[in-house]
């Protein structure tokens, strides 16, 4: 009887200081809470100004591995998001119209940088971003192999193939630089799917036996 008595006692105690159904003894209605929730608040705050600064400056850098830079920012947008986003939503998010959305969601699908998720009993399509850095990585290099490297190669070896068998002074040093450019724009593409070939732990390992 004093048991439930002392227990009964205690929790009139405990609500009347603010510790109601708190086993750790916080203060929900004091000073300690208010600065928690202001610390979370501010946290939230902190967040949206570092996402905002990411994906403004990987739009600049994504210009520098060969995609505009409302693409490159829809990749960031979507890399940082903790769901999969619509196309209302991206527009809504980085204030770009309708038609500049659709047509970068679609590239960056093709790429292989975004994946379309759909939702059961939604009529809407939902992108979600790859996340494994060494992924996008190859990804990158391949879309860039294809886009730039392929019809460079493709160039080279038609002006080499016309220009084989000339006999002036000028065609020789046409065919021979040709010939040079040929080569290592070559090398470059057998390089480009062999790393874009490889697993994430050789590459590293070759990595350290490049650069270590």
């Amino acid at each position: 009887m004093q048991a439930g008595c002392l227990e009964t006692g205690v929790a009139r105690s405990n609500r009347r200081s603010g510790l109601i159904g708190n086993r750790k003894g916080i203060d929900l209605r004091g000073s300690n809470f208010r600065q928690i929730l202001k610390h979370m608040k501010r946290e939230e705050e902190d967040l949206v100004i570092l996402k905002d600064k990411f994906v403004s400056q990987w739009g600049v850098m994504g210009t520098q591995w060969g995609i505009n830079r409302t693409m490159a920012q829809i990749h960031a947008l979507l890399m940082t998001s903790p769901e999969a986003m619509t196309t209302d939503e991206v527009m809504e998010e980085l204030s770009i119209s309708r038609g500049n959305a659709h047509t970068n969601l679609k590239e960056l699908v093709n790429w292989g940088l975004l994946r379309i998720v759909t939702r059961k009993g939604e009529r809407k399509e939902y992108f979600e971003a790859e996340l494994d850095v060494w992924e996008i990585f190859r990804r990158i290099v391949r879309e860039r192999k294809k886009r730039e490297i392929d019809p460079a190669l493709d160039l080279l070896e038609g002006c080499l193939a016309g220009s084989q068998g000339m006999k002036s002074a000028g065609g020789r040093a046409f065919n021979e630089q040709m010939k040079s450019l040929e080569e290592f724009v070559r090398f470059v593409s057998k390089m480009s799917d062999r790393v874009a070939g490889m697993p994430h732990g050789k590459a590293m390992q070759l990595a350290m036996k490049l650069f270590g």
